[in-house]
């Protein structure tokens, strides 16, 4: 047997199983990065496309926001047994499954012609989401641990980077008028073929050697991860905010013709991207408790920005830093809880996004509701006060280095 390097030694946590690398750390994280890439790619294509669904059906805010709950309803409808099956199949085999359903399920949202046909393929494009990401994010901690340095920023990165490449493609399919079913199909062939391509350079892993204490199905989060939970909650509500209502925004509040106020979601997600490849050099140059308040301050800071001055100039960069704001918040979030002590990694990312998935589930619906009863701009600045309660709770976690 062939000695393996330093780096190679590397315990990944998650699981409780050693790995069995069959490729060189290098590889691992690109491969790792490609599935993050094309999640990212997939979810922009139907957030980009949100408009679309709005003006075709002929739906206020308030119906889109009653709508907007099916996704993050299928994803919290698997969150209490995603940590389940990624322990016992490995995060690998999940990736070979979910990955191809999720991009599938994608394809179903184009066949919708009413609002309830929309809201039961988002719960199904939320199902497989889930599925898919606790796998990936599992699979990240392993790809971290396994590199020797802490780079799940910038997975996260290759997640967004996705999410701007899904946006700038449906930006310009928009305007070439070319059909949502093709749109989305096209996608999905691509999400394919990544995984025929990468899915064998993920990282894989023996059976346990220890007896692993039995635990409940579900296991409510306790200390830390309460925290880092409620933390993820209010960057994730804004990125929910961002994700559904930010083209809307544009279009209604800054008044962008329809084919060209995606731009304000590409912006958000630019400077999302840039700021998860900065990660690493910044958690190095801040620590994380520094940075994980510096970046709550920014998000305030953008939100308040678009909503006193919604010109375009104005609210374009409000929106880029908002993307900085909540860039390496969810990343330095799932790294904390992952390499705890005390949790499996797979369990702990469970516990803490099964808190923050729930601002998906409220945050953009409630959006919608605010907004029918008062303004869209009204509703987007109730939204920057999570950045200052990010801020808040940083302060109560000893245990963030």
């Amino acid at each position: 047997m062939e000695e393996r390097t330093k780096e190679q030694e590397f315990l990944i946590k998650q699981e409780d199983k050693p790995a069995l690398a069959q490729s060189s750390p290098k590889q691992v994280r690109l491969a790792i990065s490609a599935f993050y890439f094309m999640q990212g790619v997939c979810f922009a294509s139907w957030a980009s496309r949100i408009p679309t669904f709005k003006a075709s059906m002929g739906l206020n805010d308030a119906e889109l926001g009653s709508i907007l709950f099916a996704l993050p309803a299928g994803q919290i409808i698997t969150m209490f047994f995603s940590a389940k099956l990624t322990t016992h199949f490995g995060s690998k085999k999940m990736l070979r499954a979910t990955a191809p359903l999720y991009a599938i399920a994608l394809t179903f949202l184009a066949l919708a012609t009413t609002g309830w046909q929309l809201a039961a393929f988002l719960v199904l494009f939320g199902i497989t989401g889930n599925l898919c990401n606790i796998a990936l994010n599992t699979q990240g901690v392993a790809g971290e641990n396994y590199y020797g340095k802490p780079i799940m920023s910038s997975f996260h990165g290759a997640w967004s980077i996705g999410n701007l490449t899904g946006a700038l493609i449906a930006l310009g399919l928009v305007n070439l008028k070319l059909g949502m079913y093709t749109h989305f199909w096209m996608i999905a062939l691509i999400s394919l073929t990544n995984v025929l391509f990468n899915a064998k350079k993920l990282l894989n892993y023996n059976k346990p050697d220890i007896v692993v204490e039995k635990t409940k199905f579900f296991t409510m989060p306790q200390g830390i991860l309460v925290l880092l939970g409620v933390i993820a909650f209010c960057s994730m509500a804004t990125e929910g905010t961002m994700f559904d209502w930010s083209a809307i925004y544009f279009e209604d509040v800054v008044k962008l013709p329809h084919n060209k106020a995606i731009v304000g979601y590409a912006s958000f997600m630019f400077m999302m991207a840039s700021g998860r490849f900065m990660g690493v050099y910044l958690i190095g140059k801040f620590g994380r408790k520094n940075l994980l308040q510096i970046s709550g301050a920014i998000i305030s800071l953008g939100m308040a920005l678009a909503v006193i001055f919604p010109y375009l100039i104005t609210a374009i960069f409000g929106f880029m830093l908002i993307g900085l704001g909540v860039s390496s918040i969810v990343p330095m979030v799932y790294s904390i809880a992952g390499n705890n002590k005390k949790v499996p990694a797979g369990k702990a990312i469970t516990m803490v996004s099964s808190i923050g998935y729930f601002a998906f589930l409220f945050g953009p619906p409630l959006i919608g509701y605010i907004s029918q009863l008062s303004s869209l701009r009204y509703s987007f600045g109730i939204i920057s006060v999570f950045g200052m309660l990010i801020i808040f709770l940083v302060t109560k976690i000893r245990e963030i280095n």
